[in-house]
């Protein structure tokens, strides 16, 4: 995957949810300097946890299932505390504020007590270890 950054006020590629979102398209995960830092990671979180055919024909929608997107939604909080000035807090925030649902009303009492099932989905396909670490390898 390649970041591209796009020029302020132009479309994004790629973007499901259109501007300021982040897009994605071939290899590429397309933002502009107004993009949530939420938006890109959750979009390159989808690009990880795809198989490897449906990265081939990316184009816009990510596609998945109700486990990859939950999948998802674990990896790029895990990840969040991997970019200097987001973390998890921040992430939580983010989330929430964007709309992000969750059976238990928040997304940090999803992960903390209700996210066994997208753990479990990220260890299968070897993308987080047992310690719940990133492997940073693609599905």
């Amino acid at each position: 995957m390649i970041v591209k950054c796009v020029a302020p006020d132009d479309p994004i590629p790629g973007s499901f949810w259109q501007p300021p979102e982040a897009g994605l398209n071939g290899r590429g995960l397309y933002v502009r300097d107004d993009t949530p830092v939420h938006s890109a990671l959750h979009e390159a979180c989808h690009y990880i946890c795809m198989d490897h055919s449906r990265r081939e024909n990316l184009d816009t929608d990510a596609g998945g299932d109700y486990a990859e997107e939950n999948g998802v939604c674990y990896l790029q909080v895990l990840l969040a505390d991997h970019i200097p000035g987001m973390g998890k807090n921040r992430m939580f925030s983010d989330m929430d504020a964007w709309g992000y649902s969750f059976r238990l009303g928040s997304s940090r009492a999803w992960f903390e007590r209700d996210a066994e099932d997208a753990r479990a989905w990220l260890q299968r396909y070897q993308l987080i270890d047992n310690d719940n670490a990133p492997t940073w390898q693609l599905r």
